[in-house]
């Protein structure tokens, strides 16, 4: 029985199968089980890429700076990472979600479900562990950064809450921005930092090469005609240099007042007056004057004089009484003076026996020794009124075409050295009083020096793009002094030519095959437009030059001329596919300005720290995002 039993052979499928029956379903329901862990791992690995990637944006770039991490980056991480993976999403169990802030900045994070299986649960396994890791890093790719920054006479003021001035405030935003930037900054990374500081001129003339200026040029000046006038003026006698040494002395007090004495005209073609008839209070008051030294003489120029000069001191006791003629009241005044010391020079002012006759007119001069003869500031190239600003003709506006290369030999192409010294405005008195006229004119008299006055001041020399480190980037810095008065448009030109990629400077802006670059702009300022018709800019002087506006016949104001060039200006820096940021600090930006940068572009900043929060806005918008793998 055994042997037949042996050579029996049915029924040997069935037990083949019941045996392989196990390993069949080990094999399908892992494969199930695994394409839903597979599933899971991958909807996980995007939910912790989500979670770092908002943390890390809400992190934002100033942390390299201050140390300070806002207290819902965790929030916002966390959040990002729920709604990509929702808690029991496709069954799982024991979500978790961890994240870390490395040493540089950058947030890691660990996430974590449990799969519960469902065939694979007959073999023992009930769960499969899932597990992703994710790092964002916050990365600037090659960058160039040009900050035209607003330095006149306004910015040494303080904004109030703010201990710095604007100025001082400034320059440390721009240190903690140079901060985030560098401290994110991707291996092999070129980042390269230009600076413009800008207000009636700017000091661009370190930057340009010989051949881009002209040889002579006409200043609104004047010339010694070589004729002498007798002078028929006399000699007068006035105060100077009065330094207060000790003791006190009240401010003038009314005590009383009446109504004044009407004196009528003498004649029909005179005006009558008013005046204080009556008799003052008997005063206390003594002046003793005493001279501190012996007279000595000095030469005038202008007015040509002799002037005699003798030292003296005062000092003052007693009460004080005078007049004060107000419309038709007078009013009766008084002043205690306590030992109140003063010293001073007294001078007695002789004109000279002949004045110069002067001829005041355009004066060419040669300025090939520019360089060693200015301070780097200059004057724009041809332009013209413009009529229509939404058809502007740059074969004539030369100014704002800021892409062209000047033709050697071609003046209406190439830049003028300012030449501060030389200028003297007609027919304006050095007073201020006067009216503008064009026309030559021969006289004696002294006419305003304005090129000189606070107003023309030239700034700070602008820097072409380049790399910086903490170190040169303070030294620039230092460079910078509030003074002068606001100039918008001139700005924006030489800042989009030191930073376009196709004008003046394409050798060392311009991409490269295969390497481009991010290009921004933030233009700063902490003022409204404020030209003076006779201050010496990068247009001459504007009563006289006339180049771009006419103070007799155009129907624009010079201000709206200045923000309508500026506006021209601003297109064309973003047509080289230029961002253009508008920062406004301790001021209001207008529609002109606002419309420049576009929407998201601009910002408003009260004190120093709202300033800094734009800054770091406009730091974290430059900067690229990615997942580290």
């Amino acid at each position: 029985m055994l042997r037949q039993l042996l050579r029996d052979h049915k029924g040997n499928a069935m037990a083949i199968m019941a045996a392989s029956l196990f390993p069949l379903l080990a094999l399908v329901g892992g494969g199930v089980d695994m394409g839903r862990g597979y599933l899971a791992q991958s909807r996980l690995q995007q939910a912790c890429d989500a979670g770092v990637l908002a943390a890390r944006h809400r992190l934002g770039s100033s942390v390299a700076v201050d140390g300070v991490v806002p207290s819902n980056v965790a929030a916002t991480g966390q959040r990002f990472f729920n709604v990509n993976f929702r808690d029991g999403a496709y069954g799982t169990e024991n979500r978790q979600f961890e994240m870390t802030l490395e040493s540089n900045y950058a947030i890691s994070g660990q996430a974590s479900v449990d799969v519960p299986t469902t065939i694979m649960q007959v073999f023992g396994y009930s769960t499969m562990p899932v597990e992703v890791s994710c790092e964002s890093i916050l990365n600037f790719s090659d960058l160039d950064v040009m900050m035209v920054v607003d330095v006149t006479g306004s910015m040494r003021w303080a904004n109030p809450g703010d201990t710095l001035s604007r100025l001082d405030s400034v320059k440390q935003v721009i240190r903690n921005f140079h901060a985030q930037i560098e401290s994110a900054k991707a291996p092999g990374t070129e980042i390269r930092y230009g600076f413009v500081p800008y207000a009636t001129n700017v000091n661009v003339g370190g930057l340009l090469q010989d051949d881009w200026m002209v040889d002579s040029w006409a200043y609104q000046s004047r010339e010694d005609t070589g004729v002498r006038i007798p002078n028929t003026n006399v000699a007068r006698t006035y105060q100077r240099n009065v330094v207060h040494v000790s003791g006190t002395i009240s401010t003038w007090a009314t005590i009383s007042s009446y109504t004044a004495t009407w004196n009528p005209p003498p004649t029909a073609d005179q005006s009558g007056w008013y005046s204080c008839d009556r008799a003052l209070p008997t005063g206390t008051g003594t002046t003793t004057t005493t001279a501190t030294g012996p007279m000595y003489v000095e030469t005038q120029a202008s007015p040509a004089a002799v002037l005699q000069v003798t030292p003296y001191q005062s000092r003052q006791n007693g009460t004080t009484y005078r007049h004060s003629l107000s419309g038709s009241t007078c009013r009766v005044q008084q002043a205690n003076a306590s030992n109140y010391v003063t010293r001073y020079e007294l001078v007695r002012e002789i004109p000279s026996f002949d004045r110069i006759l002067w001829r005041y007119a355009p004066i060419t001069r040669e300025v090939s020794n520019w360089r060693s003869e200015t301070t780097g500031c200059i004057e724009e190239r041809d332009t013209y009124e413009i009529d229509d600003y939404d058809n502007v003709d740059f074969s004539r506006a030369l100014d704002l075409d800021i892409d062209l290369v000047p033709t050697p030999g071609n003046l209406a192409t190439q830049w003028r050295p300012r030449y501060p010294s030389a200028i003297r405005v007609r027919r304006i008195l050095m007073n201020g009083s006067g009216d503008f006229n064009p026309a030559e004119y021969r006289t004696t008299d002294e006419y305003a020096d304005t090129g000189t006055w606070w107003f023309s001041d030239c700034p700070a020399p602008a820097q072409r793009l380049q790399e910086m480190d903490a170190s040169q980037l303070d030294t620039y810095l230092a460079t910078l002094r509030p003074y002068g008065a606001t100039y918008h448009d001139i700005g924006m030109i030489w800042g989009g030519r030191l930073l376009s990629p196709t004008g003046i400077f394409a050798a060392e802006n311009a991409d490269t095959e295969g390497h481009t670059r991010s290009r921004n702009m933030i233009w700063l300022t902490d003022g409204q437009t404020e030209p003076y018709d006779l201050a010496y800019g990068v247009y001459g002087v504007d009563g006289l030059d006339q180049r771009r506006w006419d103070p007799d016949s155009s129907s624009l104001t010079l201000t709206q001329t200045i923000e309508h060039r500026f506006a021209v200006a601003c297109e064309q820096v973003k047509n080289r596919n230029i961002t253009v940021w508008v920062v406004a600090f301790g001021t209001s930006l207008n529609p002109i300005m606002t419309e420049c940068a576009g929407p998201g572009h601009y910002f408003e900043a009260r004190n120093s720290a709202e300033l800094s929060a734009a800054f770091a806005t406009i730091a974290r918008s430059m900067s690229e995002l990615r997942i580290n793998n």
